[in-house]
């Protein structure tokens, strides 16, 4: 898409969605991404995507999801056309797969689990990229994403409790995660060839028939 198109789309655009576009940009981070497990339940997974958006985070990852489940429109309506959503389709290497790809792109790995009692979220560690994985609500991750976790995260308890649901443990650990990095000297914003890409798929998703007006626009510059 072109400056030219992009100045014509954003003309359909009210200043209060434009404004919004370099507010939200402001705050948005690849520097931190969230990896989902053979989640069961939709609603637990929407849940955690939706946090996940409302926090600055742009990708999310889901293992073994796209296939099988849906997300919950009630709960996540409109998360899905602001963020990256990476499916990881059912196959019997695809959580390594995944880790493969985020450890190439310099992403650690960071395993969720109230059993390996590593360090607690607000200990982590936030110089380099890291890739938060949570897992299956009854069985938790599999043995291949804890074999290759290069640190494990957990949420310190102090009830009867060990654990928390998925979307509550993620709400929690996002929060603190994204508030102590934008308070980090992390350069953890987009890049601005980042930025403009984003600019141009939310603009093309926030206007009403795009198609239509991209046609438009083309035909009134061949006739010029």
């Amino acid at each position: 898409m072109s400056m030219e198109l992009l100045n014509y789309l954003q003309s359909f655009l009210t200043e209060n969605r434009k404004t919004k576009f370099e507010e939200v940009l402001s705050y948005r981070t690849k520097h931190l991404t969230v990896v989902l497990e053979n989640i069961i339940d939709n609603h637990n997974s929407s849940a955690v995507i939706r946090s996940a958006e409302c926090f600055g985070i742009q990708d999310i990852h889901q293992i073994d999801f796209g296939s099988k489940l849906k997300p919950a429109k009630n709960i996540s309506r409109g998360s899905y056309n602001w963020m990256d959503i990476h499916i990881h389709k059912a196959s019997e290497n695809n959580s390594i797969d995944c880790i493969q790809k985020l450890k190439s792109e310099g992403y650690r790995i960071i395993a969720t689990t109230p059993h390996i009692k590593k360090q607690s979220v607000s200990e982590l560690d936030l110089t380099q990229k890291v890739a938060i994985f949570f897992g299956q609500e009854h069985d938790g991750l599999s043995k291949q994403v804890i074999d290759s976790a290069d640190e494990f995260l957990i949420i310190p308890m102090y009830g009867f409790t060990e654990s928390l649901n998925i979307s509550v443990a993620a709400a929690i650990m996002l929060y603190d995660l994204t508030l102590r990095l934008r308070k980090s000297d992390v350069k953890w914003q987009l890049l601005e060839e980042e930025k403009l890409a984003l600019i141009k798929r939310w603009t093309y998703n926030s206007i009403n028939k795009p198609d239509l007006i991209i046609e438009r626009f083309n035909a009134e510059i061949k006739s010029c």
